[in-house]
């Protein structure tokens, strides 16, 4: 089963990032580990990552058109893009949430998300495990 792994804004310089809370991956590195977890569970990991949000919500709309379930880490588009909220809520398959930081301990502007209500679930403080379990999650929901 295919499953669309997206993620927005700034993922794609991981490596630049502050490394207490995004950890020492760059976006191959995390690419990598999702594949890999992805094909142990029977998925075929289709990643993306893009900092335009028309892009995200395209990808979001080839999900729901073709029925393919998101593994979505929406990234600071996570507390105000209602567009990308509404793209992700015409998904009808799973769809979860993935976060490498928990926002709840960041500034309190993190600490809403648009997403998270059209979500079937939240992932996040986990680093690249946020991402494992929720391919955990969605290996559960197909059974």
């Amino acid at each position: 089963m295919k499953v669309l792994v997206l993620n927005g804004p700034n993922l794609g310089r991981l490596d630049l990032r502050d490394s207490n809370i995004y950890g020492n991956l760059d976006f191959a590195g995390l690419k990598s580990e999702i594949v890999s977890a992805g094909k142990e569970l029977g998925f075929e990991c289709d990643v993306r990552q893009s900092d335009s949000e028309v892009e995200i919500i395209s990808w979001l709309h080839e999900a729901a058109d073709t029925n393919t379930p998101v593994v979505f880490n929406p990234a600071a588009f996570t507390h105000y893009s209602y567009a990308i909220r509404d793209a992700a809520d015409m998904v009808t398959v799973p769809l979860i949430e993935v976060h490498l930081s928990n926002p709840m301990s960041r500034e309190e502007f993190r600490h809403t998300s648009v997403i998270s209500g059209v979500a079937n679930g939240t992932i996040a403080g986990f680093g690249p495990d946020s991402y494992r379990l929720a391919l955990i999650a969605l290996s559960r929901m197909a059974k």
